[in-house]
């Protein structure tokens, strides 16, 4: 049993000694000693017992003592002089108090992001069997250090679903593996700045994620406005850039699909000057209404590179992504990521790679469209009474809404009251990149269950003068 001894010599000591424990009992000692002074019940300056009154109260050898006291004073912790007594060094001060870890992230009872799909709806125990699988079914080789491109048979899998579900001419040794969306983007937009690229187009309104990956890599961003029928080519033109991003499957945040006229023009204004585009891919799966539309990499895949992720699909702590790219781009990006964490890690990889073939990604898909479809409803049906003056720009597709406010509201200060109340909503303002425009809001309703939508909805409405 642990023998514990009480207040010995000037301060109060308590250390404790498990004659037990494989741990030698001099190491004990200097253990208990070190914790204790960096703990700061020990404080500097403060004087220990002699060797001997040490000994003969824990009952133990002097020389147990003797090299306990010997080895922190080597460390810094004590002072021992011949004639001296054994004292706490003055250098030697007690940490301050940490704080509780704390989330970068906001926290809201009612919280309607747009980017975070239904969290409760990912297939745990399907994901479970697709990860020991993963385990039972890799060779040896395949959890040392992985293809920096990504796991093979992953990209092999993809490329197939992509081809199949996206339209996606899609190559896998055209592919890279990434951790989501951002770390893709970010690689390329690097490599386009390293190529003297100065500016990239960006949809305005369009995510602010975008603006802030491209002024990270030291890009200018062109703001180039949508409307209805998508990005407008026309002032892509007048832009005077050499990339541009698009979200044409559904715009972010307006809803709005790149019509078939300006796809076309699109790839046309990318071939005449041999420029790129990339596709955000975020959600194409999740239409409400009509048949899927195919990426615009289908149609110009030496022009375009898209770039998706299991965020939306699945669920965004996976931290896997993938970039489907031109053929002239695909080493140069595949090399950066070689330099940036020699490849993502490989037991999701190979995970994702037996979920996909085992038919779980389109079943999940099919299942969360049904309910993302029903959430909708509940949103559109609530702001419909609680907020009729509101006007809903309906997508018809994705996890959220762009409601118009009306005329004359402080956006900014709807916001902070909504917050208030436990309602976190992002204004449109958030994704302009030029200021002014009507105020709005883009409310995420997958994330939350049918009677959040409708609680979360009336306190906004309450704040809203």
């Amino acid at each position: 049993m642990p023998e514990k001894t009480g207040p010995v010599g000037g301060p109060g000591l308590l250390v404790e000694l498990d004659r037990d424990a494989e741990l030698p009992l001099h190491e004990q000692l200097e253990r208990s000693l070190r914790e204790s002074i960096q703990a700061g019940r020990l404080a500097a300056g403060a004087r220990l017992p002699s060797s001997r009154a040490l000994a003969r109260e824990v009952g133990v050898s002097r020389g147990v003592v003797t090299e306990a006291y010997s080895q922190l004073s080597a460390e810094g912790y004590l002072l021992s002089r011949q004639g001296a007594p054994v004292r706490v060094a003055r250098t030697v001060r007690a940490p301050a108090p940490r704080p509780s870890a704390r989330s970068l992230l906001p926290s809201f009872p009612y919280h309607f992001n747009p980017g975070t799909p239904d969290l409760a709806g990912f297939p745990r125990d399907r994901w479970l069997r697709s990860l020991r699988a993963a385990w039972r079914q890799a060779p040896i080789d395949a959890v040392g250090y992985p293809d920096p491109r990504g796991v093979p048979a992953l990209r092999q899998t993809l490329a197939e679903y992509l081809g199949r579900v996206r339209g996606a001419a899609a190559e896998p040794e055209q592919m890279l593996i990434c951790t989501g969306f951002t770390q893709a983007f970010s690689l390329l937009c690097r490599w386009l700045a390293g190529r003297g690229v100065e500016r990239i187009g960006l949809e305005d309104p369009g995510w602010h994620q975008h603006r802030l990956i491209v002024e990270a890599a030291g890009l200018e961003v062109v703001p180039v406005a949508v409307d209805a029928e998508g990005i407008r080519v026309d002032e892509l033109e007048a832009a005077a850039v050499s990339a541009v991003v698009v979200t044409a499957a559904h715009q972010f945040p307006t809803g709005a699909v790149l019509s078939r006229e300006r796809r076309a023009a699109l790839v046309e204004w990318a071939e005449e000057g041999e420029r790129l585009i990339v596709e955000d891919d975020f959600d194409a799966e999740y239409r409400y209404a009509g048949g899927g539309l195919g990426a615009v990499q289908g149609l110009a895949p030496e022009r375009v590179a898209l770039i998706g992720s299991a965020s939306k699909r699945l669920t965004p702590g996976m931290r896997l992504g993938w970039a489907l790219l031109p053929s002239w781009l695909a080493w140069s990006l595949a090399e950066a990521k070689t330099v940036e964490d020699r490849g993502s890690e490989a037991v999701g990889q190979l995970a994702l790679r037996d979920f996909v073939e085992r038919g779980e990604l389109d079943r999940h898909i099919r299942r969360m469209r049904s309910r993302y479809e029903r959430r909708r409803a509940t949103l559109l049906d609530c702001l419909a009474r609680r907020l009729p003056q509101a006007r809903v720009v309906e997508g018809g597709a994705g996890l959220y809404e762009l409601v118009e406010l009306p005329e004359g509201t402080d956006e900014a200060a709807l916001v902070a009251a909504a917050a208030e109340r436990g309602v976190g909503v992002e204004g449109l303002s958030l994704h302009r990149f030029v200021s002014g425009g009507p105020p709005g809001l883009v409310l995420g309703f997958a994330c939350l269950a049918e009677p959040q939508i409708e609680h979360g909805i009336r306190l906004l409405a309450d704040a809203l003068p």
